[in-house]
């Protein structure tokens, strides 16, 4: 059963989204500028928009509670685009950077399950669940095109 949450928890449940999604932007165009694969980097440069857009409406629906939104990633991004670029680095190429955008995505996953794992006023949870979905498939279609290199 989904616990009951307070105006300030909402506030704090939606900056924590907006940290996962620009980690996500964040990596997503990272990851573009290191794939060999031109349809690879049309597709994250897709996803780092898509999350630039998430970010963008979430931080409206922290100003409509009255909340500062956040403005930043995560330190855990900032760590994770480190690895991507180190394992770029040492000539892992497109499956290797593929592999570190699953993980990415893994973790915006959770983080979306965790969120929705509240008592959420329905219009903030369809936003959110809209996002969560397309998360969703952006991580299988990731998964797939990293399972291409098999």
């Amino acid at each position: 059963m989904a616990k009951a949450v307070q105006q300030s928890d909402v506030i704090s449940i939606l900056n924590n989204l907006i940290e996962t999604c620009r980690d996500g932007q964040n990596g997503f165009r990272e990851a573009a500028e290191h794939l060999k694969s031109p349809e690879f980097k049309n597709f994250c440069l897709e996803q780092s928009q898509k999350r630039a857009q998430f970010v963008g409406e979430l931080q409206q629906e922290v100003r409509n509670l009255g909340g500062n939104p956040e403005k930043t990633g995560s330190t855990t991004g900032a760590i994770r685009r480190a690895w991507m670029d180190l394992k770029s680095a040492l000539g892992g190429g497109d499956h290797a950077i593929l592999s570190s955008c699953e993980a990415g995505e893994d973790a915006a996953v959770k983080e979306y399950q965790e969120a929705l794992a509240n008592d959420l006023p329905t219009n903030i949870r369809s936003v959110i669940e809209r996002q969560y979905n397309n998360i969703q498939q952006s991580h299988n279609r990731v998964k797939l095109m990293r399972d291409s290199f098999k």
